[in-house]
């Protein structure tokens, strides 16, 4: 793929005009364009099957069959834009960003990109482990098209951004795979580049450096750079894209706004599997926005869930069974268990489907096998993709326990106001105590629940949080200064 603009695919030539919604291949505005794309792959029910058809070939019987992992996508990204993709796994989106990387060619259709690509596809694949960081920077600096004197010249700016100290003259295999990230991202940072493709790599890593290529990747943009962005969290698809494209089961279903895109995203997730076709219908039919505005009126009315069971009659909030269940992690030294956790509301009906700005139980029971000193109980909400939202606990309100006995069981409720913006939210219990002198949790089960939150109203939010404000705008007027 060259940085004219040279087209990858069977065909060999360039498309008069690619559709999508942001212009043609002869737009010189747009850098990222495919036309009817197509790839897929050879499956074979048993390997003997493969070898059979390598003998025999055409005498044979082919026993393959062909997986599309993507088919017929169309689309154009223009220069300056921040695009985000979006789908489940297997939808397709690293197929297409290889493609348009240049590291698969695709089999039918083709993709024109014009400038030079930076991929962060796989990060540090292509570090030789035997050799220092330092050796690997030059040898990863010209496979990505820098000479040694350009190399030379950035090294500096690439070793701080890396900052892994004294480790940028060690083999790369005594390396973590925290700073094997950090310092092929470095490398990726100062490459000259009109176009980033980020796959998930910024999703490892500590909280400051994850700022640090966010930081670099918003200065890419604002000088005019193109990114395309592939996240499993909705929020830092919204944050850093104006754009979005959803892929299912290797086909483009839509594109449109980030935050339309990936409610969609979250309606098509949510939505029991049974219902995914007569959602698929109607957003074909509608569209992403009146599909959005229309379930959004529709959860309002009913307040139940699009595409789900009606809720009870004359009830907002409700239990659905088909919701998917987190895969929860559990963990604690074992002397406490924690059991029947559940979300309530105050009339005592279990629910998982709710609504913001109202009164919820967060119930729990915590049963003790040892003798336990210093208890305390606590919660967490978070959002989907793991930020915190609020932590809730006993000792908070002076309600520690000195001692419990082996065999004491306890309920344990945290009834608030959940003030939060509609969303997919995860609960969080756990049992605290002393041990050895130490905080220790006894027992804690992360990601046990989780909750839709509907919307009270059809008011635009933003953020996670609703807060309970007031608004005052006065007139001020100028003072007379005769």
């Amino acid at each position: 793929m060259s940085a004219g603009g040279t087209p990858v695919g069977p065909g060999g030539t360039v498309a008069a005009g690619v559709a999508g919604s942001a212009g043609t291949v002869s737009d010189d505005a747009v850098v990222a364009a495919a036309e009817d794309l197509g790839k897929s792959y050879v499956l074979w029910s048993r390997p003997q099957d493969r070898l059979k058809q390598s003998l025999l070939g055409r005498f044979g019987r082919s026993q393959a069959q062909a997986f599309w992992a993507l088919r017929h996508v169309n689309f154009s990204i223009r220069r300056g834009e921040a695009v985000g993709i979006v789908g489940r796994n297997g939808s397709g989106k690293s197929t297409l960003l290889e493609i348009l990387a240049g590291t698969v060619a695709p089999t039918e259709g083709q993709v024109t990109l014009r400038g030079k690509v930076a991929a962060l596809l796989e990060l540090g694949s292509g570090f030789n482990p035997e050799f220092t960081g330092r050796e690997n920077v030059f040898i990863n600096g010209s496979i990505l098209g820098l000479s040694v004197e350009e190399v030379r010249d950035r090294f500096e700016e690439i070793a701080a951004f890396a900052d892994i100290g004294a480790f940028m003259e060690q083999p790369v295999r005594v390396y973590s795979s925290g700073m094997v990230m950090r310092l092929a991202f470095a490398v990726q940072a100062v490459v000259p580049k009109e176009v980033l493709i980020v796959d998930e790599a910024l999703s490892v890593g500590d909280e400051a450096f994850q700022q640090k290529c966010m930081a670099v990747m918003k200065r890419f943009q604002d000088d005019g750079g193109t990114v395309l962005l592939v996240s499993h969290g909705m929020q830092t698809i919204v944050r850093h894209c104006e754009r979005c494209l959803l892929l299912h089961e290797g086909r483009l279903i839509a594109d449109d706004e980030a935050k339309v895109v990936t409610d969609v995203y979250q309606k098509l997730i949510y939505t029991p599997r049974a219902q995914v076709g007569a959602l698929l219908s109607d957003l074909e039919r509608l569209g992403p926005r009146d599909l959005v505005a229309r379930a959004d009126r529709a959860e309002v009315a009913a307040g139940g869930q699009g595409g789900a069971a009606p809720p009870p009659s004359g009830a907002s909030d409700w239990f659905d069974p088909e919701m998917p269940r987190p895969m929860e992690v559990s963990y604690g030294n074992g002397d406490a268990a924690i059991e029947e956790p559940g979300f309530y509301s105050l009339d005592g009906r279990r629910v998982n489907v709710v609504v913001a700005g109202r009164r919820y139980v967060w119930r729990y029971r915590a049963v003790f096998r040892a003798d336990s000193v210093g208890v305390n109980f606590g919660m967490m909400l978070k959002t989907i993709d793991g930020v915190d939202v609020a932590g809730l606990s006993s000792d908070r309100e002076s309600m520690t326990f000195p001692r419990l006995e082996a065999g004491t069981v306890m309920d344990i409720a945290f009834e608030f106001q959940l003030n939060v913006v509609p969303d997919t939210y995860l609960l969080n219990a756990g049992v605290g105590g002393v041990v050895a002198d130490n905080f220790t949790y006894l027992a804690r089960r992360v990601d046990v629940q989780m909750i839709r939150v509907l919307p009270a109203d059809l008011r635009p939010r933003h953020g996670i949080a609703e807060l309970d404000h007031a608004v005052r705008c006065t007139r001020v007027e100028p003072v007379d200064a005769g």
